[in-house]
Parts: structure tokens; sequence; C-alpha cells
């Protein structure tokens, strides 16, 4: 039974097939309870798109809809759930495809960091067989298109296909704000090589900081972002610019939130609907301040100190960092740092220690489900849980998620130092390796007196043998030439 379970999860076919039948169960479960059940399968978010994506159909603006704040790209590539029918699925099927194909990346990047396939395959099932990723994408979240970007990013800049990786960074940011992170990280490790410390001066560092690959990453990133701005400025206007970036910056989303601020954001909604309480308070705004410690250690602090090292498990870091520090905290943005885990695992704290890893996994776990349960009594029956349950839990979801992240953080710096293949370690030489160099002519007359004194001020050795077993060349000096012991 444990060899047909090896070979299973050792075979390519196996695994994607088993990944693609998981995905296709729960979509057709999807589409049976939406047509059962008052409780509906597919996620709100799902209709905001597919309600975009008919008002393009009929010539009008996504923006028409309200609550759509993404990038007129999504409502575009979903135009054929406007066809009715068995159509309205098309983006469900098309997010879940898209899982198959981060998790190929995924392999292909594990091979390329030294695994071989088998064991590559199984750490990419944490990503293919995992039911939550398999969940959320089947219920129509978007997330999943957004990580074969990030994936193929990677990928891009792992291969050295700099103008690639920058295109694809532009599309990715357009797409969604926050991959701009990684930008950070990849120009930190696109390091130049080092050179003569002795001639170093300022002007010198910043041409060697300037190098070709970051000036190509930089623009070709920043050209297609702004190419696609521009282009969807100019057919939708201002509404494109406020709903896809400006909104993030002030959002109030005080539901179906994680985060610690969840408690806040909806004290502060309920401020704005009191107008005069909204003017007075109106000077210091927290959900622009929220911004600050989230974006200075996604950004900054984490990318300096470990993205030379391993940029896979620093991007990880990023994105922990950034979901978990962000004022609105969705399930499905766990998929954002999920998708980083398979390339992180192998060689980790988590994996080399597992009940380390055992007790990680039950505290996130355990954290979401307690808030949850807070909030089914929130949503579902009424009940005013915000202070203490829901905002108790937040915090320490909140706390469980720093601590992860301290564990990545340091499991880089000590991985990062621990995995240095470009130092050589000085090899011991064997017995048979050793020879005997025989010293000059000039060697031996300067040293003759000093040894005769040594001699007569010591005693005779008597009868000592000395073993020669183990010296089977000999040099004569600078002559080089070979005495063979006998």
């Amino acid at each position: 039974m444990s060899s047909r379970t090896s070979s299973l999860f050792s075979s390519p076919t196996s695994i994607f097939l088993l990944a693609f039948l998981l995905r296709t169960i729960l979509l057709v479960y999807g589409i049976y309870q939406d047509s059962v059940s008052a409780l509906k399968y597919t996620d709100i978010d799902y209709y905001v798109f597919t309600d975009a994506a008919r008002a393009v159909s009929r010539a009008s603006s996504p923006y028409d809809r309200d609550t759509y704040r993404y990038t007129p790209l999504l409502s575009w590539i979903l135009l054929p759930t406007s066809w009715g029918g068995l159509w309205f699925n098309f983006g469900k099927a098309l997010f879940a495809a898209s899982d198959l194909v981060a998790g190929w990346l995924i392999t292909l990047l594990l091979k390329r960091r030294g695994l071989q396939e088998n064991k590559a395959l199984k750490y990419a099932c944490v990503w293919l067989l995992n039911p939550m990723v398999a969940n959320i994408s089947t219920r129509g979240s978007s997330e999943g298109f957004l990580c074969v970007l990030v994936m193929a990013l990677l990928w891009a800049f792992e291969t050295k296909q700099i103008a690639f990786a920058g295109f694809l960074l532009g599309l990715s940011v357009h797409f969604k704000i926050y991959p701009f992170i990684y930008s950070v990280s990849m120009l930190w490790a696109l390091e130049s090589k080092a050179t003569d410390s002795s001639s170093n001066t300022i002007l010198r560092s910043a041409l060697r900081f300037l190098n070709g690959d970051r000036i190509l990453l930089v623009s070709t990133s920043l050209l297609t972002f702004m190419a696609l701005n521009v282009l969807m400025y100019n057919i939708y206007g201002t509404p494109f610019l406020q709903h896809t970036f400006f909104h993030h910056v002030t959002r109030i989303d005080h539901r179906h939130n994680f985060s610690p601020y969840n408690t806040l954001l909806y004290f502060s909604s309920a401020q704005k609907a009191n107008q005069a309480v909204h003017d007075l308070a109106s000077s210091f705004s927290f959900e622009a301040l929220a911004f600050v410690p989230q974006l200075l250690l996604s950004t900054i602090l984490i990318p300096l100190a470990i993205a030379k090292e391993d940029l896979p498990r620093t991007l990880l870091a990023q994105t922990l960092a950034f979901v978990t520090f962000n004022k609105v905290c969705t399930s499905q943005y766990f998929l954002w740092y999920l998708v980083f885990l398979p390339l992180y695992l192998p060689n980790s704290t988590l994996f080399t220690q597992p009940r380390l890893g055992m007790t990680v996994l039950a505290l996130w776990v355990l954290g979401q489900a307690v808030w949850l349960q807070q909030g089914y009594q929130l949503e579902f029956l009424g009940k005013s849980t915000f202070v203490p349950g829901l905002f108790a839990a937040s915090l320490a979801f909140f706390v469980i998620n720093c601590w992860i992240l301290g564990i990545i953080v340091a499991d880089v710096d000590n991985t990062g130092a621990g995995t240095r293949t470009d130092v050589a370690t000085p090899k011991q030489p064997s017995k048979s390796d050793r020879v005997l160099v025989m010293p000059t002519a000039t060697d031996t007359a300067s040293t003759t007196s000093d040894n005769k004194g040594r001699i007569s001020a010591g005693r005779a050795r008597g009868n000592s043998i000395v073993d020669m077993s183990d010296m089977s060349n000999v040099h004569l000096g600078p002559r080089n030439r070979v005495l063979k012991s006998s």
C-alpha cells in the first residue's frame, strides 16, 4: 500500500489528475448547491466580476457595477460569463485551471533548486492538493490567476529573463497592487559582482548599484505598468484610477476581515455615517496610517535583511507580512503567500522539526476557526460579537501569524548562511597523498651546526624504527624526481 502511495505521488500525471478531479468535483458541487440552497457556494466577489463583465458586453463601464474595485482587464477576461447558461461558471473554471498552471511552475522552480522530480511533486502537492486553495478558486476568487503571474515572474527572474520578468511585474502590479513589494527584493538580489573595495567611492558604489539588469527590470516593469494604466484611463477615465488604486488607500471593510483593524474599521464606518463626527476626525485617518508598519516591514526591512540569501523565501516572508499587517485581511489573501510555501518547505525548520511544523499548522487553522465562529455569530445569528469576541480572535490570529513570520525570517537567515556552495572547505590530505620534500644543499648546510648541537645534547634513540609503509612517493627537492619506496 505504501509503495502504491509513493508511486502515486511521484507521478506528474497522477498528481495533476488528482488536482484536476478535486477542482472539478468542487466546481460541480458548487453549481448544485447554488441551485438548491439559499447559502450560496459562489463567492460574492464572483457576482461582482460577472456583473462587470456583463456591463462591458453592453459597451458600458465595468465601474457601473458598485464595489467593482479591479482592473478592467479582469472584466474583459470574464466576458464569456455574459453568454448565459453554464458559461456563467467560465471564470471559476479559469481560476481553477490557473491553480494547476501555478502548481506546474512551482514544480519547475523546485527542480531548478536541485530537487528531484518526485520530491518536487510532493512539495507541489502542498498547493495542488490543498483543499483550501481549490475551494477558494472554485468559488470564483481570481487569486489563482494572480498566483500564476507571480510564479511566472519568479521563474523568469531565476532563469535570468530580466526583460520578461519586468513585463510580468508591471502586469501583476496593474492586476493587483501588492506585487510591487517584490520589486525591492528583486532589485536587491541583482547585485553586481564585488570589486576592489580600496578604490570604492560614493560615485563608484552608485554606478555599481545601477547595473544593467536593475535598469532593465525597472524600465520594463514601469513601461508595462504605465502603458496599461494609460490605456485604461483613456477608455474609462477617472473612475478607473479611483476604484482600481485610490480606493484601497482609505478602504473600509469591516466584514469578513481577519485583520485586528477590523473593529476599528467598524467604528470608523459608523463615524462616517455621522457627518459632524467625520469632519472632526478627518484630520486623523488611521486607514492611511495603517500602511506605515505594513510597508516598512514588507518593502524595506525584510528585503534588505534576507533578499540576497534566498529570494523565494524572502517573497514568502514579504507577502505574509503584507497580509498580516494589512488593514483588510480575507481568506483569499492567504493564497498570496501559500503559493510560496512549497518553495520554502524543503530544508526548512517547519519540515526538519515536524513537531514545530505541526504546531504552526494547528495554531494557524485554530486561529481561523475561532475567528470564523465569532464571525458566524455576527453575520448569521445577528449577535454583536465585535467586542471582545471578534476583536480578541483577530488579535490572536495576528499574533500567530507574527510568530510564523519570525520563524520564516530566522529560518531564511540560518539556511542562507548554512547552504553556501561557493566557499570550498579545505581538504585534509590522506596518508597516501602525503609526500616528503627533501631539503636543498644550501638548506642542509645552514642547519648542520644547529642539528649537531641538538644531537649532542640529546640521548641516542636506540633501535627505533620508522614506518615507511604509507609513503609511496618521495620528492627530491626542486628537480621533481621521484624515489619509489621499497
